[in-house]
């Protein structure tokens, strides 16, 4: 029997558990009860990392395991934090205005080619060491003179006892070590930059949440996507629409898959991170909610305001405008960046940051998107501390670093050298296998500048 990653019943259970007690809703006696009425069953918790369990389940459990994820999807969040634009919106008391088109701003070129190298770069850089923790990631580049990380990860020097016990992610460390990188391999985080950027020139600005699923649909392979839009992506076949694709049994809502959707909306609205938020939330309502959400809103605002912005500081205020300041996302932001600018040591950092959201998945939106801002903070500018850190957080290593390396890269109008690869990018999206980066940030410039629908 093929076993599904993020989609079988018997292993959404546990992790929708888990998103109630995140989400407020663990403490609830109603909650409380089909826990009970789970585990008695014989039904496991989430697992830490894996996406589904090693067997199939008794058709008993799977059948009880629907009926809960139901019941759970009824209990609403008692916490503040709406899904709904207006409300997110009204939420916000800094909410920037948006530019009429008439006075868009015209980026630099060099900073849409920045944003595009930065983040192709950001996650080459962590797509080898995905998924090894922290522990294991300064461990490898120690041993291979990468610490503070400041370059690709090697395997040539690496003790064989550090690779065994710490094995590289098997489907990226063939096309993403320094010595076997030859152009821009394929990442989920770079099919939805090229997803985002298809939306945007077959439908125009007045693009919907429906354009988006139809784009999914027609150009996403379903083998490309994973938990909240491997979920969402079962619930359009299904036949559901929005905003219900994001909630019908999917318990990965909030984590990280939204964020990654978002900079090509941003990117085509320099200086304008009303609207590059607001697109990025038509985006992301398929299959997120709530932090989810917020997290695609504020990576587009902030890569909205890289193309013009002066600093960091600039660059993350934009970000948190857009997110409901009473939100665990916002929360978790304000904190990171207070750390990050008290202390040099980014170690030191990074410990704090799992002391706080060290419960948390490894995918999820909340305590990446603090590891971003605080790397971003550290950085400073400098495309390398940058990127490093965002990767040494280790967490969701290639994703973090993609986003940070988008916005550094657009702030300093370009990336180093040493950081750009052979310009092809492989792709699975019809059309895009082996474009170039420089075509595609010409795309983007047009779109920005409104020459496209």
């Amino acid at each position: 029997m093929i076993r599904l990653t993020w989609v079988q019943p018997e292993d959404l259970v546990g992790h929708e558990l888990r998103q109630a007690a995140e989400d407020g809703r663990g403490t609830l006696p109603e909650v409380a009860a089909v826990a009970g009425r789970w585990h008695a069953a014989g039904g496991h918790d989430a697992p830490p990392r894996a996406g589904a369990s090693p067997g199939p389940a008794p058709e008993a459990l799977r059948t009880l395991a629907g009926e809960l994820l139901d019941e759970l999807a009824a209990i609403p969040s008692p916490l503040p934090e709406p899904s709904e634009l207006d409300e997110i919106v009204a939420s916000c008391p800094g909410w920037p205005a948006s530019r009429p088109r008439a006075r868009q701003v015209r980026p630099e070129p060099a900073r849409v080619r920045g944003a595009w190298w930065g983040r192709a770069a950001g996650c080459l850089l962590g797509k080898p060491v995905e998924k090894i923790p922290r522990e294991g990631i300064r461990a490898i580049a120690e041993a291979t003179g990468n610490w503070p990380i400041r370059g690709w990860f090697t395997a040539k020097g690496l003790p064989r006892e550090i690779a065994e016990r710490w094995p590289w992610n098997r489907r990226s460390a063939a096309t993403s070590l320094a010595e076997n990188i030859d152009g821009v391999p394929e990442d989920d985080d770079l099919n939805y930059a090229l997803l985002a950027l298809t939306v945007l020139e077959r439908h125009g600005r007045d693009f919907t949440t429906e354009d988006v699923a139809r784009t999914w649909l027609d150009a996403l392979p379903a083998g490309r996507v994973f938990t909240a839009e491997r979920a969402a992506y079962r619930n359009m076949l299904a036949g559901l629409e929005p905003p219900a694709t994001a909630v019908h049994r999917n318990p990965f809502r909030e984590w990280i898959g939204a964020l990654i959707r978002a900079d090509v909306y941003g990117w085509a609205n320099p200086g304008d991170p009303a609207t590059a938020a607001a697109w990025a939330w038509r985006d992301a309502r398929l299959s997120h909610t709530a932090n989810g959400i917020y997290g695609a809103m504020f990576a587009a605002a902030m890569c909205a305001q890289a193309l013009v912005a002066g600093d960091v500081d600039e660059v993350i205020e934009a970000g948190l405008s857009v997110v409901p300041p009473g939100s665990r996302l916002a929360d978790a932001v304000r904190q990171a960046v207070a750390d990050a600018a008290a202390e040099r040591d980014f170690e030191r950092v990074a410990d704090r940051l799992y002391a706080r959201h060290g419960q948390l998945h490894w995918v999820h939106t909340v305590n990446n998107a603090a590891l971003l801002a605080a790397a971003l903070v550290h950085g400073a500018g400098d495309f390398a501390a940058t990127v490093g850190t965002a990767v040494a957080g280790g967490w969701d290593t290639d994703s973090a670093a993609a986003t940070a390396g988008s916005i550094a890269g657009a702030l300093a109008g370009g990336v180093p050298e040493r950081w750009t690869t052979r310009d092809r990018l492989a792709s699975s999206l019809p059309g895009f296998d082996g474009v170039s980066i420089e075509s595609l940030a010409a795309r983007t410039l047009a779109l920005s500048e409104g020459d496209r629908r």
